[in-house]
């Protein structure tokens, strides 16, 4: 949803870097797709783990530039939620490398 939202909203149009947020949540969903549909888990969390770094690092762009871009509170929700996704996304896949059943 969030990244929905970025696309298409208006300030996406005027800002380079909001656009590379967007299409790194894209780049993430599409690497992950594939394997969610055939029901590969090990293929799916190989490629969530390998996406990681560039998820987080949209993740730190989106919170540094969001109040530059706006003060709206859809933009401050989408990068609370944001925020918070990415770093859940990033705990399951910690927590499977460690050994630990995804839960």
């Amino acid at each position: 949803m969030i990244r929905a939202f970025l696309k298409h909203c208006e300030e996406a149009e005027e800002d380079d870097e909001l656009r590379d947020v967007q299409r790194t949540l894209y780049d993430y969903m599409l690497a992950l797709g594939g394997p969610l549909r055939a029901g590969d888990h090990g293929k799916y969390l190989k490629q969530a783990k390998k996406k990681l770094k560039k998820l987080r690092n949209a993740n730190e762009l989106f919170l540094e530039i969001q109040p530059e871009i706006s003060s709206h509170t859809n933009f401050q929700m989408a990068a609370v939620s944001l925020n918070a996704s990415v770093k859940q996304i990033a705990k399951l896949i910690e927590s499977h490398a460690a050994g630990h059943p995804l839960s």
